[in-house]
């Protein structure tokens, strides 16, 4: 039985072995993938680099503004108030001029001969003994003068009284101004001048105190935060120093007295294409801001002094007066982190208190009949066939100014 039972065993395998190989055998043929033919990636187009021109005296912020700065994006038209409180001046110059000296002329500065929102000069008298006497102008405008002769050599006698109004001056960052500025003004206040470069060693200060900023209004803040930081008020200077910001340049020495440093102001910003001038002037009454900064008497001899303004396209010129902070170091005895000075600094960046009156913003001056020109016309000059006087002493002329306030 068992050998019975295992044959069966036996065939049964081999019938099923048989129909296993007699069967068709199923394959999974994948098909090869068709490659898509990928649509071409169009070509970026180069992104135009679009880079903020570099200003200069020759390519100024008046002609091409940063786009999206203050000299572009402006604020709204505001029609300009007149200031609503006013201070009246009495401005006596007395002059005695010694007969030995032979022939003489003298000239004497007078206030600026346009009314401005700060500034309006109600009048001019004289009186005294000179032969020929007159008010001259310059050509352009910037400067008017009081000239007298004395050519028979006689002892010279004259007082002039001057009467201006003044009031206090602020630049409002909301507001711009209705007009702008002449062309010719503005081309001429980016000129260098013979004591003031606009180039080279300027406009190499210029780009390192500069930066990355843009903003015109900004990149004046920042000079006149260098000059400030960056410079040393002399006193023992005569009259308001040299102005020959070359001079500073050149030594990396900066500073002396106000059209010194006023005068560096100045030339950093035309050369980086920001039109800038100095303003000469006049103490005439006491400051509420520091003793130093105005008169303590009636005394105003030695109190000339020189400003600075700057141009911005839709804000016109804009006050400022470096010097005196730097002043008001030197004689206040302040430290660096006083918060007085601290608060003094952010004031005269836009304002002048106006205990000074403005005379011209004349430069590189030739007086009737001479040749030679002056940088710079604030004090008496005299004339003498000795030679020229420029009035930084004024016991060699003989002359003192005096000022005082008036009610009308």
């Amino acid at each position: 039985m068992k050998r019975r039972a295992f044959l069966a065993s036996l065939a049964a395998l081999v019938t099923l072995a048989q129909s296993t190989e007699a069967a068709p055998q199923r394959t999974t043929t994948r098909k090869p993938a068709v490659k898509r033919k990928s649509k071409p990636k169009p070509a970026r187009k180069p992104t135009p680099t679009t880079r903020s021109p570099v200003h200069t005296a020759d390519n100024p912020v008046i002609d091409e503004p940063p786009k999206g700065t203050s000299a572009s994006r402006l604020p709204p038209v505001k029609a300009p108030e007149p200031p609503a409180e006013w201070r009246t001046f009495e401005v006596i110059t007395n002059v005695n001029l010694n007969s030995k000296l032979g022939p003489n002329k003298l000239w004497l500065p007078l206030p600026l001969n346009q009314d401005t929102l700060f500034q309006r000069t109600l009048g001019y008298s004289w009186e005294g003994n000179p032969l020929r006497a007159g008010i001259s102008r310059q050509p352009d405008g910037e400067l008017e003068l009081f000239h007298c002769e004395w050519p028979d050599g006689t002892t010279g006698k004259l007082q002039l009284k001057t009467l201006v109004t003044t009031a206090d001056r602020h630049f409002d960052v909301t507001r711009r101004t209705v007009a702008p500025e002449r062309e010719d003004i503005l081309r001429r206040n980016l000129q260098a001048s013979r004591l003031i470069p606009n180039d080279g060693l300027a406009f190499q200060l210029g780009e390192r105190i500069l930066g990355r900023i843009k903003d015109p209004v900004a990149q004046a803040k920042a000079v006149y935060d260098w000059v400030v930081d960056n410079t040393i008020y002399d006193p023992s200077l005569p009259g308001c120093g040299s102005g020959d910001v070359m001079r500073q340049l050149i030594s990396g020495l900066y500073g002396g007295r106000s059209a010194d440093i006023n005068g560096l102001f100045v030339a950093v910003c035309r050369a980086i294409g920001i039109p800038a001038r100095c303003v000469f002037g006049q103490r005439v009454g006491s400051s509420r801001l520091f003793r130093s900064l105005g008169l303590i008497s009636t005394d105003a001899t030695r109190g000339q002094h020189v400003r600075a303004e700057f141009y911005v396209p839709g804000y016109g010129w804009i006050p400022v007066d470096p010097s005196d902070v730097r002043r008001a170091i030197a004689l206040e005895g302040l430290s660096d982190q006083d918060s007085r000075l601290l608060s003094l600094k952010r004031v005269l960046f836009g304002v002048w208190e106006m205990n000074w009156i403005a005379f011209n913003v004349g430069i590189d001056i030739k007086l009737n009949g001479q040749t030679a020109s002056h940088p710079f016309l604030l004090l008496p000059r005299l004339e003498t066939p000795q030679g020229d006087l420029d009035g930084t002493d004024p016991a060699a002329i003989q002359y003192s100014i005096s000022a005082r306030r008036v009610e009308l």
